[in-house]
């Protein structure tokens, strides 16, 4: 009998948050399932990012294509994105390539031990992407509502909004702040690039790329 190959997907939406912990409960979760991890996918970027600017994704295409893959194993289903279409787009590319997506949270799989697709998983999938995109466009919208209720606050109290005129971060804290950006501008990496990788905003990357030349 094969050995199950399977490959993680993690991510995490902010630079704050760490995916190596995911990395590991996956791990751990698959070696107990007796399954063999062959390769991780991994990024820190935000889930609302279409697929197409997502690194992790793309590799993961390329990877099918080439490599016997039995699974795709993640948490849940909004480390594929918040676009419930974009999402359906790799859980069907996955399947016509008979690799299966596991999500661990639901002990989901969308291809049944036949190689057919499951059409139960396919539903609780797309209803769960639902849920996660209207969960995004809420908190979009409470952002937006409080921003607003802060300007007509300041406006009618007459203050001043925004950083102080004077306020400019110093150059040490730049360099202390955005090291990994720094060392790939360094290595010639291109601002798209390091915004795909590392969140940053080009503005900023732009103003450090004015640091270290």
């Amino acid at each position: 009998m094969n050995t199950i190959r399977v490959a993680i997907l993690a991510r995490v939406s902010t630079q704050g948050q760490d995916y190596e912990r995911q990395v590991t409960e996956l791990t751990d979760y698959c070696q107990r399932m007796g399954w063999e991890v062959v390769k991780v996918f991994a990024n820190k970027v935000s889930g609302a990012r279409l697929n197409a600017d997502r690194e992790e994704i793309s590799a993961l295409v390329e990877y099918v294509k080439g490599h016997r893959l039995d699974r795709v194993v993640c948490l849940e289903i909004s480390r594929l994105g918040r676009h419930t279409l974009e999402a359906l787009k790799v859980i069907d590319y996955l399947n016509k390539n008979g690799v299966s997506l596991h999500i661990k949270n639901y002990n989901l799989n969308t291809l049944d031990s036949d190689g057919k697709v499951n059409p139960v998983a396919s539903l609780i999938c797309t209803i769960l992407l639902e849920v996660a995109s209207m969960e995004r466009l809420t908190i979009q919208e409470r952002m937006a509502s409080g921003r607003d209720q802060y300007i007509a606050k300041c406006r009618r109290e007459g203050i001043k909004m925004g950083r102080p005129a004077a306020y400019r971060k110093s150059v040490e804290a730049y360099r202390s702040q955005y090291t990994k950006e720094i060392s790939l501008l360094r290595k010639g990496i291109s601002l798209r690039n390091i915004n795909a990788i590392c969140g940053t905003s080009i503005n900023t990357l732009r103003r450090l790329k004015t640091l270290i030349q």
